[in-house]
């Protein structure tokens, strides 16, 4: 698990500088966004939409080893962001983070997806300490991937889970200026929320060239510390579960209700929600 408290990117590179080289990758949007990180600093990053994970990885992966001159062997660590997102490209991409661990045997390190997004759109905005933060994903039937944050003097406070909820429920309960984070979905978000006369930044496209780096410096940082996944049990975190490999029970539902995602926040560090 991730902590609470993200610092910014400069202090995660920071503490990865005598570590080995780590390839950070993220497939949770069609954007492929992947990065490489060596002696603590961001030694070459792409990011670009793709219309499949799968056939691209390979060569993205090669085209960041050959611009810093590293073989696959010379990987310390693997990070993989873990969603939520789309269900396929998270599947494409834990895989691709295993089969690369086990063949190099380097380290495995998974990373939130939302953790990473949020944090490049720190890095792309200057936003005050105690700016909500809110990162918004399509995630169909009506509904969006969410996680909130707040700005604190050197980098995010994470203050709830992921969560999986209608837009209009989201946008409702949030009664402070705050900064999207995300796709069209972010856009509708902020819509909402400045008609109740609240202040609202917006940040789509911003994070996606960074969202690689952050993946890389967040796992990069954890793999410093010692603190790496097995690939046997890191799993994608889907919020809501694949209905094409599950059929939901009364003790089993398909996915958390609206009502019961608010509670798992940390209500201390949100009272307005």
């Amino acid at each position: 698990m991730t902590s609470r408290v993200l610092c910014r990117v400069n202090r995660l590179l920071e503490q990865t500088a005598a570590t080995r080289p780590v390839l950070g990758l993220d497939t949770s949007t069609p954007i492929a966004s992947l990065a490489l990180i060596a002696h603590g600093t961001a030694a070459a990053s792409v990011a670009r939409p793709v219309t499949s994970h799968g056939a691209a990885l390979p060569g993205a992966v090669d085209e960041l080893l050959s611009a810093a001159g590293l073989a696959i062997g010379g990987l310390g660590a693997i990070a993989v962001g873990t969603g939520p997102g789309s269900f396929t490209g998270l599947r494409i991409g834990l895989s691709y983070a295993k089969g690369i661990a086990m063949a190099s045997r380097c380290a495995l390190v998974g990373v939130p997806s939302f953790d990473a997004m949020a944090l490049a759109a720190l890095e792309r905005n200057n936003t005050d300490p105690g700016r909500l933060v809110c990162v918004i994903v399509d995630a169909r039937k009506g509904e969006v991937y969410a996680a909130l944050y707040r700005v604190v003097a050197d980098g995010l406070e994470k203050l709830s889970e992921e969560m999986v909820i209608a837009l209009e429920r989201l946008a409702s309960r949030i009664t402070e200026d705050v900064m999207f984070v995300g796709d069209q979905r972010a856009k509708e978000a902020a819509a909402l929320v400045e008609s109740r006369g609240h202040r609202v930044a917006l940040s789509e496209t911003g994070m996606l060239d960074l969202r690689g780096v952050c993946v890389a410096a967040i796992g990069g940082a954890r793999f410093a510390r010692g603190e790496t996944d097995r690939a046997a049990s890191l799993e994608p975190l889907y919020i809501r579960t694949p209905e094409a490999t599950f059929k939901p029970t009364k003790k089993n539902p398909a996915r958390i209700g609206t009502e019961g995602v608010w509670s798992i926040e940390k209500k201390n560090s949100f009272g307005s929600i």
